[in-house]
C-alpha cells in the first residue's frame, strides 16, 4: 500500500450457514435507475429497507408495534444492477448488541449485478421512538443466524466537515421523503450521493451514518471533500451534522 492510498477495506461477513435467511425477489423499475440504466443509490437503500421489513413481517413481528431505526450502513456495490433486472435478495441477522442488530443483505442478478450490504438498526418502540431491548421473540427467530457475534453501534466517520471542504452546497428534501416518524426517510439521504459525488459503473463501497433525524422543511447544507478517489459528504442543518456519507472505489 502506498503512502497516498486508502487503507484496505475489510470484507463484509459471509452468509450464514445456520438459522433464518429470508429470500425474496424484486424487479428494478425504470424509476429506480438513471438515464444510463444504472440502479441509483437511493433506490438500493429503499430495496434494502423493504427486504428487512418483508423479513420481519414474514416472521410475524408486524403486530408487535416495534420498529427499527438505521444507525449506520455499509453497501459494497461490486456491480450495479440495471433497469428491469430481477434482483434475487437474501437477508439475515449477522450480529447483535443489547438494543440493536446488524442485518446483512445480498442482491444478485442474472446479468451479473452484485451488492453486499450490512446495516446496524436500533430497536425502538413504535410509539415513543425510544430504544428498547429486542426481546425473546427476536432472539428465538434470529439469533441462530447471528451466532455469538457481537457488533457495536458506535459511529466512525468524521462528525464535522473540515474547514477546506467544498460548500455549503444547497440541498432540499421533499415532503414525500418523510417516513412514519415524520422524519426524512433514511434512503432519501443517498440521493445526496447521486447529486454530489461522481459515480460510475465501477465497484464502490458506500458508508452512511445517521446522527439525528431531519424534517423535510429544514434548510439543509451539504459539504464535500474528495481525496484519493474517496468522497465524503456531510448533511448539515443549522450547524448540526445530521448524516455523513462516504464512497470509495473497491
Amino acid at each position: 500500500m502506498s503512502a497516498a492510498s486508502e487503507p484496505e477495506l475489510e470484507p463484509l461477513i459471509e452468509r450464514t450457514e445456520a438459522g433464518r435467511v429470508f429470500e425474496t425477489q424484486r424487479t428494478v423499475s425504470i424509476d429506480d435507475a438513471n438515464a444510463a440504466g444504472r440502479m441509483e443509490m437511493d433506490a438500493i437503500a429503499n430495496f434494502l429497507q423493504d427486504a428487512g421489513n418483508d423479513d420481519t413481517d414474514d416472521a410475524g413481528f408486524a403486530a408487535l408495534g416495534l420498529a427499527w431505526v438505521a444507525r449506520r450502513m455499509t453497501i459494497d456495490v461490486h456491480r450495479f444492477p440495471k433497469s428491469r433486472d430481477q434482483l434475487k435478495i437474501a437477508t439475515w441477522c449477522s450480529g447483535t448488541g443489547r438494543r440493536w442488530a446488524e442485518r446483512r443483505t445480498t442482491f444478485t442478478t442474472e446479468s451479473g449485478g452484485h451488492i453486499e450490504a450490512a446495516a446496524i438498526w436500533i430497536h425502538v418502540d413504535g410509539v415513543t421512538g425510544a430504544p428498547v431491548p429486542w426481546g425473546d421473540d427476536f432472539a428465538n427467530t434470529y439469533l441462530e443466524a447471528a451466532g455469538d457475534r457481537k457488533v457495536a453501534a458506535k459511529l466512525s466517520l468524521p462528525k464535522a466537515a473540515p474547514s477546506d471542504a467544498d460548500g455549503p452546497l444547497d440541498w432540499r428534501f421533499r415532503k414525500t421523503d418523510t417516513d412514519a416518524f415524520d422524519h426524512v426517510n433514511n434512503a432519501a439521504y443517498l440521493a445526496v450521493l447521486e447529486e454530489f459525488s461522481s459515480l460510475d459503473q465501477t465497484a464502490h463501497r458506500f458508508e452512511i451514518e445517521w446522527r439525528s433525524p431531519t424534517r423535510f422543511d429544514e434548510a439543509v447544507e451539504v459539504f464535500r471533500t474528495t481525496k484519493n478517489e474517496s468522497t465524503t459528504l456531510w448533511v448539515v442543518v443549522a450547524g448540526e451534522t445530521r448524516a455523513v456519507l462516504r464512497t470509495r472505489r473497491i
